[in-house]
């Protein structure tokens, strides 16, 4: 598309006809995916029916999910347990990767770090828990 013989006037008037195009374009992806939502909401609903389901018991079911616990927790607000080497206080152990120095106690006590068993064997036998 050449624009080296258009006037001003004349590539303003491409320019807004690419716009009003953009936004003809834009408006009918809008009307196209609500009709995919519509689409596939009633395909869901006949899929409820066919099963022999009341459509608000399924709908009921489809909001956010539930906690196991009876008790809601607000992001972030989890408390793990922090264990501390009674040998040397710095040495703290909350969760995750094991440092060193509990690897190392592990094996010396006769504890095999790679096994969650002996890991909470040892926690309960040989750290203390801090209470926060």
């Amino acid at each position: 598309m050449g624009t080296d013989n258009l006037s001003v006037d004349e590539i303003q008037a491409q320019l807004d006809e690419l716009a009003q195009s953009q936004a003809d374009l834009e408006e009918a992806l809008e009307q196209r995916q609500q009709q995919a939502k519509y689409d596939l909401a009633q395909e869901i609903k006949d899929l409820i029916q066919e099963r022999g389901y009341d459509l608000s018991e399924i709908v009921g079911l489809l909001g956010a999910r539930r906690r196991r616990s009876g008790t809601a927790k607000k992001a972030g607000s989890r408390q793990y347990t922090k264990y501390v080497d009674p040998d040397n206080e710095s040495n703290v152990y909350v969760r995750g990767v094991i440092p060193g120095w509990m690897k190392q106690k592990m094996l010396d006590q006769g504890y095999d770090p790679s096994s969650k068993p002996d890991r909470e064997v040892f926690k309960a036998n040989s750290l203390h828990v801090i209470e926060d």
